[in-house]
């Protein structure tokens, strides 16, 4: 969530990174020409998606590759293990990692997600999961990130407990891609 964003906002995307403290050959480093923020995103949790036009394409390699976005919009199962990953911080009041940290955590029941979060949950668009204290998962820094179930791009992280993104009694909150399938589809014509 970027609340301070500003269209005059210059941003690179680094793609094929690891260590994002160094500049390593596998890097690509490409402006962005153009954002495009849902329409119906106001600065809370909803609609919290923006797509990004490069200024140029990217080289397609063994370090940079595209992944297949879900066919449709449907329900997941709970209990799948996903990936996650990201350079955020590596638990509550630790810092933010220079290298690239994945982790695994399981799709929760929404019903359980909106127990927990109430009126910042949304099952339409949102999609929430389980995780273990040990590994942790997502935490600030790490927003926009993917949540990877079965090869295919679920969700991009969007929020967690923001006094403590380790504690197990707060799921980890995605954007769910799926639902958003049609504006992406739009805005990409």
């Amino acid at each position: 969530m970027l609340p301070c964003f500003s269209d005059k906002y210059e941003m690179t995307v680094v793609l094929g990174a690891h260590d994002i403290t160094k500049k390593e050959n596998s890097q690509q480093r490409i402006e962005v020409a153009e954002y495009i923020r849902h329409p119906n995103y106001n600065g809370g949790h909803g609609y919290d998606i923006m797509l990004l036009k490069l200024k140029n394409k990217a080289t397609l390699n063994k370090y940079v590759k595209t992944i297949d976005l879900p066919k449709k919009d449907k329900k997941y199962p709970a209990h799948i293990i996903c990936t996650v990953a990201g350079w955020g911080k590596t638990g509550q009041n630790k810092g933010s990692s220079n290298v690239l940290k994945e982790a695994t955590e399981k799709l929760q029941f929404s019903f359980e997600c909106k127990h927990i979060w109430q009126e910042y949950f949304h099952s339409e668009h949102m999609i929430c999961t389980k995780f273990d204290k040990k590994t942790e998962g997502v935490c600030q820094g790490d927003s926009g990130g993917p949540l990877i179930c079965k090869e295919k791009p679920l969700g991009l992280t969007a929020f967690t407990d923001k006094c403590n993104c380790s504690d197990p009694k707060y799921p980890h909150v995605f954007t769910k891609i799926s639902f958003f399938l049609p504006w992406i589809k739009e805005e990409m014509q």
